[in-house]
């Protein structure tokens, strides 16, 4: 387990695969993960690779003012209804394109003309690829 917000930075760094690895597969209290966001905001993205991330967490990061941390969130298999409502209609096109492409919704067609495109002709052509896989 993951006991502080400097720990996970310093596995996170590490050149070490073993730390590397629990980075990203161990779990912290939801504390632990509120402080690294906002001591280390440049690891975000490295956040939500950990496979145990709560859903609060994902929650919060799918409202991030960096469309590159949206998009991670939209690429996470864990994401929820709620997430999914938010990030469907995100100003940032990559964000929506990352929803598209998650693997929890490439199947699922009702989802996926939920996702806003109407305001980009490129993502239009991705969506309709994507539906006739």
């Amino acid at each position: 387990m993951i006991k502080s917000a400097e720990e996970f930075v310093r596995l996170r760094e590490s050149e070490i695969q073993e730390e590397q690895h629990r980075a990203s597969n161990d779990s912290a209290e939801l504390e632990i993960w509120y402080e690294v966001i906002r001591k280390y905001p440049e690891f975000k993205e490295w956040v939500i690779h950990n496979k145990t991330i709560p859903i609060e967490i994902l929650e919060l990061l799918a409202e991030d003012k960096d469309p590159r941390v949206r998009s991670e969130v939209a690429r996470k298999r864990k994401i929820n209804d709620k997430i999914f409502s938010t990030l469907s209609i995100d100003q940032d096109e990559n964000v929506r394109y990352a929803l598209i492409f998650n693997t929890k919704f490439s199947k699922d067609k009702a989802k996926l003309k939920l996702i806003k495109v109407d305001d980009s002709a490129w993502l239009q052509e991705k969506l309709e690829e994507k539906m006739t896989e």
